[in-house]
C-alpha cells in the first residue's frame, strides 16, 4: 500500500501502472492479484487505509490536549501548516488527489475518497461546536460547515501547491484559513490588531 501512496500522490491514479506498484513494492503481479482484482480495488483499499493510517496520527497528536476548545481547533490548523515539508506529492493528500482526477469515472473510488475527507472533517466538528458554544458564534454557520469548508481550503492549497510548484503557497493558504477561525470566534492577536 505504501508503494501505492507514493505513486499515487506523486504521478496519479491514471499514470499509476500495476506494474509501477508491484516493482516499487517488490512483489510479483501474481501476488498483486492474489490480493486485489484490479487496480481500482487497490485504489479503494488504499484509501480506506490512508484514512486509518492519516486519522490515527491526527487523533494521536498533542493539540488535543488543550483545555480551550478553539485552541485546539487552532492547533489542527497549525499541525496541518507544520505537515507542508518538501513537494506537493510529499503533503498532499492522496484521497484528495485520486478523487479530483476520477471521481466522474470511478464512482466506487470516488465514494471510498469522500468518506476519507468528509470522515477527516467529522473529527473536527465536536471542538469547532464546543468553540461555538463557549465564544458564540454568527448565526448562519454550522460546525459541520466549517469542518467541511476547512478540509476544501487544506485540499484547495494543495491543488494551487501542485499547480504553482511552490508550497509556500499551500502554508500561505493555511494562514489565511487560520486568521479566518480566529476572526470567526473573535480573536484577535496582538500581530492582527491595529494600534
Amino acid at each position: 500500500m505504501m508503494a501505492a501512496f507514493g505513486l499515487v500522490r506523486q504521478q496519479g491514479y491514471t499514470a499509476t501502472s500495476v506494474d509501477q506498484v508491484c516493482a516499487a513494492a517488490g512483489v510479483s503481479k501474481g501476488a498483486f492479484f492474489h490480493h486485489f482484482k484490479d487496480k481500482q480495488a487497490l485504489a479503494v483499499a488504499a484509501a480506506a487505509l490512508w484514512g486509518e493510517s492519516t486519522g490515527r496520527m491526527f487523533a494521536e497528536h498533542a493539540y488535543h490536549r488543550h483545555a480551550d476548545p478553539l485552541d485546539r481547533v487552532l492547533g489542527y490548523l497549525d499541525l496541518r501548516r507544520s505537515l507542508i515539508q518538501g513537494e506537493p506529492a510529499d503533503f498532499s493528500c492522496m484521497a484528495g488527489t485520486m478523487v479530483q482526477e476520477l471521481h466522474q469515472s470511478h464512482p466506487a473510488i470516488r465514494k471510498a475518497c469522500g468518506g476519507v475527507i468528509t470522515g477527516h472533517a467529522e473529527t473536527l466538528v465536536a471542538d469547532i461546536q464546543a468553540a461555538m458554544d463557549r465564544y458564540g458564534a454568527p448565526a448562519g454557520w454550522t460546525a459541520e460547515s466549517l469542518a467541511l469548508h476547512t478540509q476544501a481550503v487544506l485540499q484547495g492549497a494543495f491543488i494551487v501547491a501542485k499547480a504553482s510548484g511552490d508550497p509556500q503557497t499551500a502554508i500561505d493558504s493555511i494562514d489565511h484559513l487560520k486568521r479566518y477561525v480566529e476572526l470567526l470566534f473573535g480573536r484577535v492577536t496582538e500581530e492582527d490588531s491595529v494600534e
